[in-house]
């Protein structure tokens, strides 16, 4: 490959038709001189059949391709699952290698297919509330968690008392955490 041709590529933002980022990056894939980035967060969530694995995007509706603008950019349009480069007016901006280069890296420690796993965080201490069942509304601390049940020790008052209580983790609503690079010294 000719390398002023590497140079010319950069990061871009492409709208995906609607639900349809996995197949615009599997088709995307399959251009040469294209690099795809589309990563997936895979989290357990309550529902009525009960508590199952679920998938997506992690920025629903985008995924990020790396291309040479003036040489690919009629075919990347046209892809199947691709509706259109992100742009503003008749500028498309590209992305900083840096911040996907970030984001593969952090993400790279849970999986190498771009799905990777979350679960929520909470630690003895924090104050939550409940956020669904016959004690919605309550709040409380919690002074034990339970991981391998998915349950948490909430400290509640009840009826005048406190009373500790074990609780669905998926029922909490749980503290917002700064993210990492947010964290202040």
């Amino acid at each position: 490959m000719n390398p002023s041709h590497t140079q010319q590529k950069r990061w871009y933002c492409l709208r995906s038709q609607l639900k349809r980022e996995r197949i615009a990056a599997e088709h995307l894939r399959q251009l040469d001189g294209v690099e795809v980035f589309a990563p997936r967060i895979r989290y357990r969530k309550s529902t009525a059949r009960g508590r199952i694995w679920w998938q997506e995007p992690l920025f629903p509706g985008y995924v990020m391709a790396r291309f040479d603008l003036d040489s690919l950019s009629r075919q990347v349009c046209h892809c199947t699952g691709v509706s259109h480069l992100v742009s503003f007016g008749r500028v498309v901006p590209s992305i900083a290698d840096t911040f996907i280069t970030q984001l593969q890296t952090e993400l790279a420690a849970d999986a190498a297919d771009e799905t990777f796993t979350t679960s929520p965080l909470i630690e003895v201490g924090d104050e939550v509330r409940v956020g669904e069942g016959p004690l919605c509304g309550m709040s409380g601390t919690v002074v034990q968690v339970m991981p391998a049940t998915e349950r948490v020790r909430v400290l509640l008052e009840f009826l005048g008392e406190d009373r500790a209580m074990d609780l669905d983790i998926l029922s909490l609503i749980l503290p917002r955490r700064p993210l990492p690079n947010q964290i202040s010294h």
